[in-house]
């Protein structure tokens, strides 16, 4: 059966540390050896890039440049419609087929509000939730009924999640990272320093795009 192969979706207007450094600490625990990067297009649950689309592409495409458990897949930012990550799944399991293990990385304010997704309950049918931690969120949902739909899922072992195409839920022991791309872009218009938010490539690029100053 093949390797699990894991998806991450965002904005990343732009991308930081505090997407990166998790998602690598995470495959170190579980055995990833790729991470594909999934930017938004119309994002459904907040507001619309300041970035356009090929510059977010271009800051990703420097972030993980060397990065090798990184790649890129553009495929949500050709559509017009939102950006609903049951239907990118759903592409991708046809493409990859029935037993291909499929990861989707997700943090854990994510989890909390995961109910409020678009069809919520087919995520487990196609993919893993494999669930970052963030700093400052509850660790229990909203309702005994979700939490034990937790539970149920959750996979004890990395190897569950390698040796079965969809189904677990995996809470990873990750480093947390109070970093957030509001707090780059608000500094960016104040003019004070992001090098300790984000890769020098990215911040290089942000400079010759001359992006978030207004």
């Amino acid at each position: 059966m093949s390797k699990l192969h894991a998806l991450f979706g965002g904005t990343f207007d732009p991308i930081h540390y505090g997407h990166l450094r998790p998602v690598e600490a995470l495959a170190g625990q579980i055995g990833l050896k790729k991470v594909t990067l999934l930017p938004n297009n119309v994002p459904p649950h907040r507001p619309q890039p300041q970035a356009s689309a090929a510059q977010r592409v271009a800051m990703l495409q420097c972030a993980i440049a060397d990065r090798p458990l990184f790649d890129i897949d553009t495929r949500e930012l050709a559509r017009s419609t939102p950006s609903w990550t049951v239907a990118t799944l759903e592409a991708l399991r046809a493409e990859r087929g029935a037993q291909q293990p499929l990861g989707f990385i997700i943090g854990q304010d994510s989890l909390l509000t995961l109910h409020k997704w678009h069809r919520w309950q087919d995520l487990l049918s196609l993919c893993h939730l494999l669930v970052c931690k963030r700093p400052g969120y509850a660790t229990q949902l909203d309702t005994p009924a979700l939490q034990q739909w937790l539970v149920a899922h959750q996979a004890q072992d990395p190897q569950q999640l390698h040796h079965a195409p969809a189904g677990y839920i995996w809470l990873a022991d990750t480093p947390l990272f109070d970093i957030s791309a509001t707090e780059i872009r608000q500094r960016r218009h104040a003019g004070q320093p992001c090098t300790d938010l984000l890769p020098d490539a990215v911040i290089a690029y942000i400079d010759r795009a001359g992006l978030y100053r207004d």
